[in-house]
């Protein structure tokens, strides 16, 4: 079975929102554009995947994907990460794709190992149709999502994303599995996050210095109460 990564990412500018009280927007567009090299350079270490595609309607985002060596489906305008989403995966099925691995670009933890353990998972016995997901640390949104053919299920992704395509998997009649990665797991969208970001212990290539350093300004701040400059 042939697996594609697929990210969709939105341009940087005004990203994360929810962290405003705590990182001006230049802090933040830094942060979103960190994470987003990061996991994408995972991606591309991680063995087992034919491509690692990035959808975006971004020309800076759709840049950085061409340099690291990504290939970048051109969204003509940005109507949400579900659409992009759907968009991708629809060109990754007519173009062969057999298996697409989906992966939000903001989650500063995961690394190739991480990836690689999703397809480990995977029984050996297993053809499409097939699902294999894994849930945000809060069991509310769905951090990856491994699908055979692509278009197997419907998506919305959003709050409570998980039981959505868990009852769609359900629906459709075919084997649900769902794994629980504890890197995966964490995606930065709101305060909360931070607080379990700088709960682990960082060892040399645990994140890059640049997304460790602005997450852990914003954990202190947090911590004190104050608001970004």
């Amino acid at each position: 079975m042939n697996i594609a990564a697929l990210m969709p990412v939105k341009g940087f500018r005004n990203a994360k929102q929810r962290l405003s009280p705590l990182l001006s927007s230049v802090a933040r567009e830094l942060l979103a554009e960190t994470m987003f090299r990061d996991i994408l350079r995972e991606a591309r270490l991680a063995r087992g995947l034919v491509g690692t595609f990035v959808v975006t309607g971004d020309d800076k985002v759709a840049s950085i994907a061409a340099a690291a060596g990504a290939e970048v489906i051109r969204e003509s305008v940005e109507n949400g990460e579900t659409s992009a989403v759907d968009f991708a995966r629809l060109e990754l099925k007519q173009a062969g794709c057999e298996a697409v691995l989906i992966l939000p670009g903001d989650m500063p933890l995961v690394r190739a190992t991480d990836i690689e353990e999703i397809f480990a998972q995977v029984p050996s016995s297993a053809t499409a149709p097939f699902a294999m997901l894994v849930p945000s640390h809060d069991r509310l949104g769905t951090n990856a999502l491994l699908l055979a053919p692509p278009d197997v299920i419907q998506l919305r992704f959003g709050y409570d994303s998980f039981t959505f395509h868990t009852a769609q998997v359900t629906a459709q009649g075919i084997p649900l599995c769902c794994i629980e990665n504890d890197h995966i797991a964490l995606d930065i969208d709101e305060p909360a996050d931070l607080e379990r970001f700088i709960s682990y212990d960082f060892t040399d290539g645990d994140s890059t210095r640049v997304a460790r350093e602005l997450l852990a300004e914003a954990a202190m701040r947090l911590r004190r109460g104050s608001v970004a400059l």
